[in-house]
């Protein structure tokens, strides 16, 4: 009975899963981690500085403090745990931007429409919107940058983790594809200060990068290109750096991304993939199974080491090797050396 009970407990946990996520994101939009950084404070001074109803406030803290985020240390006064600690702005590896992006309208909107992704195995966006997630981020700049500072909080550790751990010898200049606003670049060339750069992107996307490479001071030795990486990839680099990209698309799209790097290269060069996940097998947990089903809601997919080797060799590359990394979420960087198409 009590093996039974513990069963019950534990799937209504996961069916009410997204009530606790829902919580998060407020606590995380009102900034209430932010507010309790100096020490406890009173639920009645909270509501004040959040414009929020004081016995609502409470109920919300009350229900978090339950599952250890926050805690209630004497009448009605809250302070921070290890949990709500991440929940600061401030707090190294934050996660402030991630709980508002993964409960962002569209996101709510894209897993509510899950069964037809399951049903037809096609892109939700396309289905409700008529057009691709990253078409839909053009016409919305609000989602479009809360969820650029989701990835980015998602995506910090691996940043340095990458920079400062990878062996970079035998790369003179490496081209970051897709690389967003350029925090990865910056960061590796920062850490490898003979190294030069390319950070390409969309030019609406990229058009952001100055002030990053400039901080990083690596502005001189980066190059910044606009494009389309559907189209062609600015040639130049002995190395050339896919990060968080590839998973975005189907083995069709991200042939073709490859492909185009596996032209600029010439023949010669390194393929360097990272911040991507390799799918174990069977029923080890991970957390890319998890991610897959976003993916698939998107139309993009995680994939296992066979499927990834797969798809280096029919865009013209063979996987030379992972190199795993330390405290690293992904697989590491997943190495390929181009032989011919």
């Amino acid at each position: 009975m009590e093996d039974q009970r513990s069963v019950t407990e534990t799937m209504m946990a996961m069916i009410f899963g997204y009530h606790l996520s829902r919580m998060i994101s407020v606590a995380a939009e009102r900034g209430l981690a932010d507010l309790l950084e100096d020490g406890p404070r009173g639920c009645d001074d909270l509501a004040l500085a959040t414009g929020t109803d004081a016995s609502s406030l409470y109920r919300l803290l009350r229900a978090l403090a339950s599952v250890g985020v926050f805690t209630e240390v004497d009448g009605k006064r809250f302070a921070l745990t290890p949990l709500a600690d991440c929940l600061r702005t401030r707090a190294p590896g934050s996660l402030r931007d991630t709980a508002l992006f993964v409960n962002d309208d569209w996101f709510w909107e894209i897993y509510r429409d899950l069964p037809y992704a399951v049903q037809t195995g096609k892109p939700v966006p396309e289905h409700i919107w008529g057009k691709g997630l990253f078409e839909y981020f053009g016409e919305h700049p609000v989602a479009s940058r809360r969820f650029d500072a989701g990835m980015a909080s998602i995506h910090a550790a691996g940043i340095d983790t990458v920079a400062g751990n990878y062996d970079f010898t035998g790369i003179d200049t490496i081209v970051d594809v897709g690389g967003g606003d350029g925090s990865l670049l910056a960061a590796i060339l920062a850490a490898n200060p003979r190294l030069r750069g390319i950070l390409f992107d969309l030019p609406d996307v990229v058009a952001n990068a100055d002030g990053k490479l400039a901080a990083a001071g690596v502005a001189e030795r980066c190059a910044v290109v606009g494009g389309d990486f559907f189209e062609s990839v600015p040639t130049g680099g002995n190395a050339y750096l896919i990060s968080n990209v590839l998973h975005d698309w189907d083995d069709d799209r991200a042939r073709l991304i490859l492909e185009n790097v596996h032209h600029a290269l010439g023949g010669r060069g390194r393929l360097l993939v990272v911040n991507e996940h390799i799918i174990p097998e069977a029923n080890m947990p991970h957390p890319g199974k998890l991610l897959d089903i976003t993916m698939l809601s998107i139309g993009g997919r995680e994939r296992t080491e066979a499927e990834w080797r797969d798809l280096f060799g029919r865009s013209g590359f063979a996987l030379t090797q992972v190199v795993p990394l330390p405290t690293f979420s992904g697989a590491g960087v997943i190495e390929g050396v181009p032989v011919g198409i």
